[in-house]
């Protein structure tokens, strides 16, 4: 469960807060979009949620844990249960694809054995496993874009957020991507997604996180099973 409390976010030398009072909540195993103009806050809060940064005021517990009052060794640990998808890739280009992916389990000291068997299933699930010993480099912006989902999938996470994941993708590749977060979600992850795309939203109506200038204009709440209805839009 993710859970903010009149939560607020003042980046060091900027003279007023970039997120302001936000207060809501995502229930453990629901799918939100993340919507709002640019500027708006929205890789802000993404910030927050990666914990790439704490609160400057209120209060923020994500799976059970108070980010504010935690240690380093807990928001380490934390950090593990997290899959992000940052809108740049951040794939390193002197390495496959394969090592790009395999990276988080070997961080965490994982067989190489089991490491190599996760980094294909998940490749194989995004379709992308041809890709294995390809360098970033040489693949289009849509076949980066899997590679760095499937970096973020890896480790299981019990939260993956997502930063436009689908701006490289054609349409049949964004809708498969939305089947494939529809899959998260009804195995219990936490998914959500900022995005511009207003057809795709529309395309599958889901709760949104409406976000205007730091603050929280709107929290559209519909019954969870509107996430579930996404890979059938």
């Amino acid at each position: 469960m993710i859970r903010l409390l009149n939560v607020s976010m003042m980046p060091p030398g900027v003279g007023q807060p970039v997120l302001r009072n936000l207060t809501l909540t995502v229930p453990q195993g629901e799918f939100r979009w993340l919507l709002g103009p640019s500027g708006a806050g929205k890789s802000s809060l993404l910030r927050l949620l990666t914990l790439e940064t704490r609160p400057s005021a209120g209060q923020m517990d994500l799976l059970g844990v108070s980010v504010s009052q935690a240690s380093r060794a807990t928001l380490r640990n934390l950090r593990r249960r997290i899959g992000f998808v940052p809108q740049d890739y951040r794939l390193i280009g002197e390495w496959t694809v394969f090592d790009n992916v395999a990276l988080p389990l070997r961080l965490r000291g994982a067989s190489e054995r089991d490491t190599r068997r996760e980094a294909f299933a998940v490749l194989e699930w995004l379709d992308v496993a041809h890709l294995a010993d390809k360098r970033p480099g040489t693949l289009s912006g849509g076949e980066q874009q899997r590679a760095a989902i499937a970096r973020a999938l890896i480790g299981r996470p019990e939260v993956l957020l997502a930063d436009e994941p689908t701006n490289a993708l054609e349409d049949a590749q964004a809708r498969r991507l939305l089947a494939t977060f529809q899959e998260l979600v009804e195995m219990g992850t936490t998914v959500i997604v900022a995005t511009h795309n207003e057809a795709l939203v529309r395309e599958a109506p889901a709760a949104s996180i409406v976000l205007q200038d730091g603050t929280l204009a709107g929290a559209d709440t519909q019954d969870g099973n509107a996430a579930r209805r996404s890979d059938r839009a």
